[in-house]
């Protein structure tokens, strides 16, 4: 069942499978770090990386622009530091990663960050977002910066959020999380399987709930996803009563999870991952790459 599962996903360590990452930076140490784990999540696989660097015009002044030669556009005079930086990155990982099968582009766009995320996706034919969970302005203490968040509710393409700091290890053990208002979701699921399938993850799946009440749909669902991940380790937990941030990071420290795996519904249970109550809020002590796949 195992081997079937990976040929339904074109994942099958036979199957040649390019995929198209998109790594946003900002030069800051944590989208680096993002970018590290990038090279090991993907390691092995035929690749193209896309890293973007995106500039605002606000950021610059006009004595910023003056100090550029006569002959130099005011857009050249923005981005030549920014593409310098994104050649010597580039000629790094190429230099550390010259095993691996993978190929590099560099893009520079002078537009809002979303929009310039958006339009790569779309151009680029993306199949998955790495990044960090903050800039170079970021706080510890936040969980998520507001690009990560907009990226996450505004763009249909698979994310994967990498917290601060946190080194890339196989993922062992995978957490499916499932909100009180979600359902077992298989139409867009190909990026955690495909994660499970390479790693021989274990899975856990966890619903929250708001009451202990089981109904005929949650019994269907459940033999529903026993019958779709049979033939791979998976259990099944479930949370009543419990914010769903609390709930997450409680269940990633008890059971030492490696990636925390959900769908994003439009501004409903990330709403309550993101902006729940103050006890939702509380930051993860030992945080996990966050899955984020589009319902």
């Amino acid at each position: 069942m195992f081997y079937v599962l990976a040929y339904i996903f074109g994942i099958y360590e036979n199957t040649i499978d390019m995929k198209n990452i998109l790594l946003p930076t900002d030069f800051s140490n944590n989208a680096r770090n993002a970018i590290e784990y990038a090279m090991g999540f993907f390691k092995n696989e035929l690749c193209t990386f896309y890293i973007l660097n995106v500039q605002k015009v606000s950021k610059y002044t006009t004595d910023d622009l003056m100090v550029a030669p006569a002959d130099t556009s005011i857009h050249q005079s923005v981005i030549s530091e920014a593409k310098k930086k994104l050649n010597k990155l580039v000629e790094d990982l190429k230099e550390k990663y010259s095993n691996e099968s993978y190929t590099f582009h560099t893009i520079i766009d002078y537009d809002i960050f979303i929009d310039a995320i958006r339009q790569t996706v779309k151009n680029k034919d993306i199949d998955i977002i790495v990044m960090g969970t903050n800039g170079a302005t970021g706080v510890a203490e936040i969980i998520f910066g507001s690009n990560t968040l907009n990226v996450i509710r505004r763009i249909d393409c698979p994310i994967i959020a990498i917290p601060h700091k946190y080194t890339f290890k196989n993922p062992k053990t995978i957490l499916y999380a499932i909100d009180c208002s979600g359902h077992f979701d298989t139409e867009n699921i190909k990026p955690l399987m495909g994660a499970i399938i390479k790693y021989t993850s274990s899975l856990r799946i966890l619903k929250i709930r708001e009451d202990e009440t089981i109904t005929v749909a949650d019994f269907d669902e459940k033999k529903h996803m026993k019958e779709f991940f049979k033939g791979i380790n998976h259990t099944f937990h479930s949370i009543t009563n419990v914010p769903t941030a609390l709930a997450v990071n409680s269940f990633v420290q008890i059971m030492d999870v490696d990636m925390t795996a959900m769908f994003s519904k439009r501004e409903t249970f990330l709403d309550r991952f993101f902006k729940g109550s103050e006890t939702s809020k509380i930051s993860y002590a030992t945080r996990v790459p966050l899955l984020i796949m589009h319902s």
